[in-house]
């Protein structure tokens, strides 16, 4: 019985490359405009981020975390955060993995919000992404590469594709949980005014939604972070680099100073969205 089962194995990996050798032969054109999007979008950023002094970016950045949280405490976090970067020599590989994290949030956001919220208005549709995106979540990071390079070569577009796969899932999740969460007697107050379907979307169920969509937010730019390290092995650049590096030389001191800057800007990341206590 055993050998009859192991000998009809069935034919997953095989299928699985069938299809992806289906869709680069007939839809190569649209990997091909894709990538071009989104290198544009990575060469944006990055020029922004690199083209001035970095004091300037740095002062920047102090402003905007002044703008969100009004806080002088969390300011100088994350003005002595970047000059420890400085410090260290990251500053390159710094706004390279900004950049990805912040290529991963625009794709996400602009992606998973809306089916977030059409997953609220039709449970059907919910019910059948579910297990999808349950699968994005849980497949190994890993396995994603593979095909990202297939389609997209090597740099920062498959490790860009390959985070925004992992981290999709997050905002369309949370978006969903805030929409359908919209408490009935609002959406009849405003249906008994008169208010239009798209009325009561705008008025009523994003506001109400607002703070699960920023915490959407939120988990899409920490769980783009974690995934710096494994975007560098398929040749994007940032502080994952180093972290690979340290880890074929076996080199301890290297792993550990780019590691720990991961976490310096992770907590920065953090505190300039809120997510910290001010006291």
């Amino acid at each position: 019985m055993l050998e009859w089962l192991t000998d009809h194995k069935l034919p997953v990996g095989r299928l699985a490359a069938d299809v992806f050798d289906w869709l680069q032969d007939n839809f190569y054109w649209a990997f091909d405009a894709l990538s071009v999007g989104m290198e544009a979008m990575i060469d944006a950023i990055l020029w922004v981020l690199q083209t001035p002094h970095p004091l300037i970016v740095v002062a920047a950045f102090v402003a905007l975390t002044w703008v969100l949280r009004r806080n002088w405490k969390t300011c100088l976090l994350i003005a002595l955060g970047f000059l420890f970067i400085l410090n260290q020599g990251y500053w390159e590989e710094t706004t390279e993995s900004l950049t990805l994290v912040l290529s991963a949030c625009l794709v996400c956001m602009a992606v998973g919000v809306p089916i977030g919220i059409a997953a609220a208005h039709r449970p059907r549709l919910y019910a059948a992404m579910r297990p999808v995106l349950d699968l994005m979540q849980t497949l190994p990071t890993f396995v994603y590469l593979i095909p990202a390079i297939v389609f997209f070569g090597i740099g920062m577009v498959p490790g860009l594709i390959a985070t925004v796969i992992f981290v999709l899932p997050a905002p369309i999740r949370l978006t969903y949980l805030g929409v359908s969460s919209t408490p009935t007697p609002l959406l009849e107050a405003a249906r008994a005014f008169g208010a239009r379907p798209n009325q009561v979307l705008w008025k009523v169920e994003l506001p109400y939604a607002l703070p699960q969509i920023m915490v959407g937010l939120t988990q899409t730019i920490m769980l783009s972070l974690s995934m710096v390290v494994i975007a560098a092995l398929v040749g994007a650049d940032g502080l994952g680099v180093p972290v690979v590096r340290a880890l074929n030389q076996v080199n301890t001191a290297l792993g550990f100073e780019s590691g720990f800057v991961i976490v310096v800007v992770a907590i920065m990341l953090d505190r300039m969205l809120g997510r910290g206590s001010d006291k």
